[in-house]
């Protein structure tokens, strides 16, 4: 956050500096993140789909148009590149749709629905990243004057190419939760709805021991404790997802006060904000109602 907030700040050979740490720092929260309640198998494979297949866009991209439209990266200014495309891209990729595919967790547990609103989600993030980078002069575009009122430079065909390669990406995650079995962790599922079939039945039912147990192991309140109720509600964000949480809000939320104030792109600001918010919106009303019940 501190590297992000230092970007306005920072011109030229700096501010390219900066694009690339903040880069290495949202993949780098992702990766440790995915790996640290997750594990090895599921980081690796999450890096693999998205960062791969990003990677594989993007070259096919620079060089035919399809699927996101004619367009080109700035020679130079982001480090390594392969076939013209700078590698930290594919890491952006990671970065970026890592927190939106968690977020998209907590908001349904049905496979299809979690597939739209991370495709929803990522042209929401690109809705601020595009902007900004043409901006700062890093990749430009052939078609301009055929995108959205404000930002005009950048085409239809981008958002549309976002939409499509984050569907992919989407799909080929829900595979990989199925394979290496992680399940409905990020849910807004209440825990008792997360025990496994032989702990709700009478025959299981735990003592009060074992309930308070239970509940340390879920990360909810014991209600066997004489703090249960002084503890508060629960917070509708498994441990697990909170990380993610922190970081998908921080970038709605952080972009689009740095467009609309700081880096003078008003309408990205605008357009970012409503995208992002799709997911955003109901993150905060649903926690916020699930505090006060």
């Amino acid at each position: 956050m501190l590297v992000q907030i230092s970007y306005p700040l920072a011109s030229g050979d700096a501010r390219d500096l900066v694009t690339v740490l903040v880069v290495l720092l949202s993949a780098g929260t992702a990766v440790v993140h995915a790996v640290a309640t997750r594990g090895i198998r599921y980081a690796s494979g999450f890096v693999v789909i998205v960062s791969g297949l990003g990677l594989v866009a993007e070259i096919v991209g620079t060089a035919t148009g399809f699927p996101f439209g004619c367009y080109e990266y700035a020679d130079g200014r982001l480090g390594p590149a392969v076939a013209a495309v700078p590698l930290v891209v594919a890491l952006a990729w990671t970065g970026g749709l890592y927190p939106v595919w968690m977020v998209a967790g907590l908001l349904t547990r049905r496979w299809a629905g979690r597939v739209v609103l991370t495709a929803v989600g990522a042209v929401g993030w690109d809705l601020f990243l595009d902007p900004q980078m043409v901006a700062d002069g890093q990749w430009t575009w052939c078609a301009a004057g055929r995108g959205l009122p404000g930002l005009a430079e950048i085409p239809y065909t981008n958002y549309l190419g976002w939409f499509a390669l984050a569907l992919v990406m989407a799909l080929l995650l829900t595979g990989l939760d199925r394979v290496v079995g992680t399940g409905n962790a990020n849910t807004f599922t209440p825990a008792a709805e997360r025990l496994p079939t032989t702990a709700q039945t009478p025959a299981a039912a735990p003592d009060a021991a074992e309930a308070g147990t239970l509940a340390l192991e879920l990360g909810t309140p014991d209600p066997t404790s004489p703090e249960h109720e002084s503890r508060g509600p629960v917070s509708p964000i498994s441990a697990d997802a909170v990380v993610p949480a922190a970081v998908f809000m921080w970038t709605w939320l952080g972009s689009t006060l740095a467009h609309a104030v700081f880096l003078d792109l008003p309408y990205s600001a605008w357009y970012g904000c409503v995208g992002l918010g799709v997911l955003g919106t109901p993150l905060l009303v649903r926690s916020v109602l699930a505090r006060r019940g």
